[in-house]
C-alpha cells in the first residue's frame, strides 16, 4: 500500500512507481499490477493532510530488494505513507466498493 501527498502530479506518481518496479525487477523479484484506488479521504490526519492518493502495488521480491524498495519510498518526496504485507491467497487488491448507504447518526 502506497499513500502519495495528493498536490503531487500525476506525473510523479508514474516516476514513484517505476522506481519501485526497477527495484523489484533488478533484485529478481516478480513485478504483479498498480491498483490505483485514487484520491481518498484519510481516516486521521497526517501532516495536515486529510486525503492522499492511495495505490496498492503487488508484487514478489527478495528480503533485500523490498529492504531496499521501503529505504527508497522512506526518502523520496511525496510519498506520506507505505506499507509492505504478505499477501493472503485469494485476496484481491481491488478498490473496495463505496458505501451506498450515508453514516448512521449516533443519537444521545
Amino acid at each position: 500500500m502506497l499513500l502519495i501527498e495528493p498536490e503531487v502530479a500525476e506525473e510523479r506518481h508514474g516516476e514513484i512507481i517505476d522506481r519501485i518496479k526497477d527495484i523489484v525487477e533488478k533484485g529478481d523479484g516478480t513485478w504483479g499490477q498498480v491498483e490505483p484506488w485514487g484520491k481518498r479521504r484519510l481516516a486521521y490526519e497526517i501532516g495536515h493532510q486529510t486525503e492522499a492518493f492511495y495505490f496498492v502495488i503487488t508484487f514478489e521480491s527478495s528480503a533485500e530488494a523490498l529492504a531496499e524498495t521501503q529505504r527508497v519510498l522512506a526518502i523520496t518526496d511525496g510519498v506520506m505513507r507505505f506499507m509492505a504485507v504478505n499477501r493472503v491467497a485469494g485476496s484481491s487488491p481491488a478498490k473496495p466498493e463505496e458505501s451506498a448507504h450515508p453514516p448512521v447518526e449516533a443519537t444521545a
